[in-house]
């Protein structure tokens, strides 16, 4: 069972008077078959926690550890390993390319990661749900930011990840989407068996979560 945990994990930026304390004493962990949401507000460390959840910002101190095994003693290139098989990021950013097509966008995530992608049948029920099935053959560039934002989160499911890590997925939906993408991580979570980590502010994904946090001025808390 994949399993997820930070031990410890401080974050600061800057030096002397200047110095800023992102995250203080962070201890979480998930587990496949979990939605976990994280709730605070702008510029509580939410986008920072999630880099560092997965490996792409490393901590100040303390320890990332995927099943058991730190993240930090890796080389680099297993590290760039680990994040392409095992985890799937939709970023605020979207991060499509914009010269591609929705339908190139997956095209691209084959020939980086040729093996263990989603099936056929498990892709067409993705992009079903998310709405995005009319979208193929349009670019970045021509789709709104709610669009998008599903788009990229169908790029990161298509990949077949183990963890899945969410920042602000549902900032740019209606409440009818917002209700979608919960399901949607839920049944990820639930019928899929991976570990789902969404850090937002929007309380409407309340309802779907299985533990629920708050960060407010860089430290955790439980609250569900």
């Amino acid at each position: 069972m994949t399993t997820l945990t930070l031990n410890n994990i401080e974050k600061t930026f800057g030096s002397g008077q200047n110095k800023v304390h992102a995250l203080q004493d962070i201890n979480f962990s998930t587990a496949a078959g979990e939605f976990n949401l994280i709730l605070g507000p702008s510029g509580s460390g939410k986008s920072t926690l999630l880099t560092i959840l997965g490996g792409l910002q490393t901590p100040t101190s303390g320890q990332v550890q995927i099943n058991n095994q730190n993240i930090q003693d890796l080389s680099k290139k297993k590290r760039e390993n680990l994040r392409l098989n095992e985890i799937g990021f939709v970023l605020q950013s979207y991060n499509l390319v914009p010269y591609l097509t929705v339908a190139d966008q997956f095209t691209l995530v084959d020939q980086v990661k040729p093996k263990d992608n989603i099936s056929k049948d498990d892709f067409e029920s993705v992009i079903a749900e998310l709405g995005i099935q009319d979208l193929m053959y349009q670019y970045p560039k021509e789709l709104s930011g709610g669009q998008a934002q599903r788009v990229a989160i169908a790029r990161a499911l298509y990949a077949n990840p183990s963890v899945l890590l969410a920042d602000e997925p549902t900032a740019a939906l209606d409440s009818d989407r917002v209700m979608q993408v919960g399901q949607l991580f839920q049944d990820i979570a639930k019928k899929q068996q991976r570990a789902v980590v969404t850090v937002t502010h929007d309380v409407r994904l309340k309802e779907y979560a299985d533990h629920i946090y708050e960060l407010v001025d860089g430290r955790i808390t439980q609250v569900q």
